[in-house]
C-alpha cells in the first residue's frame, strides 16, 4: 500500500480552499490526470464522486466524500477499476489568513504495482498535484 502525507500552505482562506476542494466537477479544469469528475449521489455532507483519470491508460473510480464542516474532507473507496483501497483526507487550518492543508492518502492498486514503484509514482504525482492546487488558488483568488 502507498501511504503519503504532506502539508502545504495555500495563499487563501480556509473557506476559499474548502470551496475549491468541494468543487469536484471543476477538477478536470486544473488537475492534469483528471479527465472528468461527476457527483453521482449527493446526501448533504456525503457525496459519491466519480473520477475519470488517465495515467498511462484510462481508469474510473468512485469515492465516498465526507464533508465535515469547513475544515476537513475525507474519503473512502466506493468502487472502481484502479484501486482496492483509497482512503484519505484534507485537513485545513487557518494560519494567519492562509490555509495550512494536510493531505493524507492510503492507496492500494488493483493491478500489481511493486511497492517502490507505487511510492515513486505517488511521490512524483503529489508535487504536481499540489502545484496545480496552488495555481488554481492563484487563478481564482489573486488574478
Amino acid at each position: 500500500m502507498a501511504s503519503v502525507q504532506t502539508q502545504e500552505v495555500f495563499n487563501c482562506s480556509v473557506e476559499q480552499f474548502y470551496n475549491l476542494l468541494t468543487d469536484y466537477e471543476s477538477y478536470g479544469d486544473f488537475l492534469d490526470d483528471v479527465d472528468s469528475c461527476e457527483i453521482i449521489d449527493d446526501d448533504e455532507d456525503n457525496k459519491i464522486v466519480e473520477y475519470k483519470v488517465t495515467v498511462v491508460k484510462s481508469f474510473s473510480y468512485r469515492l465516498k466524500m465526507e464533508e465535515n464542516g469547513e475544515d476537513r474532507i475525507s474519503w473512502t473507496l466506493d468502487s472502481g477499476d484502479l484501486f482496492k483501497v483509497s482512503n484519505g483526507s484534507w485537513e485545513l487550518e487557518d494560519q494567519d489568513g492562509q490555509t495550512l492543508a494536510t493531505y493524507t492518502i492510503d492507496a492500494k492498486f488493483k493491478v500489481f504495482v511493486p511497492g517502490p514503484i507505487a511510492k515513486m509514482a505517488v511521490n512524483i504525482n503529489l508535487p504536481n498535484m499540489m502545484k496545480a492546487y496552488h495555481n488554481r488558488v492563484e487563478s481564482l483568488y489573486h488574478s
